[in-house]
């Protein structure tokens, strides 16, 4: 079943953030904005057309243990990845 992120999420404390639709130079600022703005329990839905391999590596760097990440899909074309926000 393919996840679409252009569907409205919940009030379930998971926010959708889709990439794709952010201008290649803005989007790492406003993915980590994303990041910073959510509270503890609460999860980002991040979809992309890549797998962002470098990204995550500075998002782990960046927020260490606060923030874990959960892959939904890895299809090709249609990267979805959960961002948990712990403390």
């Amino acid at each position: 079943m393919a996840h679409d992120c252009s569907l409205p999420v919940g009030n379930d404390g998971i926010y959708p953030f889709d990439a794709r639709g952010v201008a290649k130079r803005f989007r790492h600022a406003a993915i980590f904005g994303a990041l910073d703005a959510l509270q503890a329990g609460e999860v980002m839905r991040f979809c992309n057309d890549h797998d962002p391999l470098p990204l995550l590596s500075q998002i782990g760097q960046y927020f260490g243990e606060r923030v874990k990440m959960a892959y939904v899909s890895r299809a090709p074309g249609e990267i979805v990845i959960d961002f948990l926000v712990t403390a």
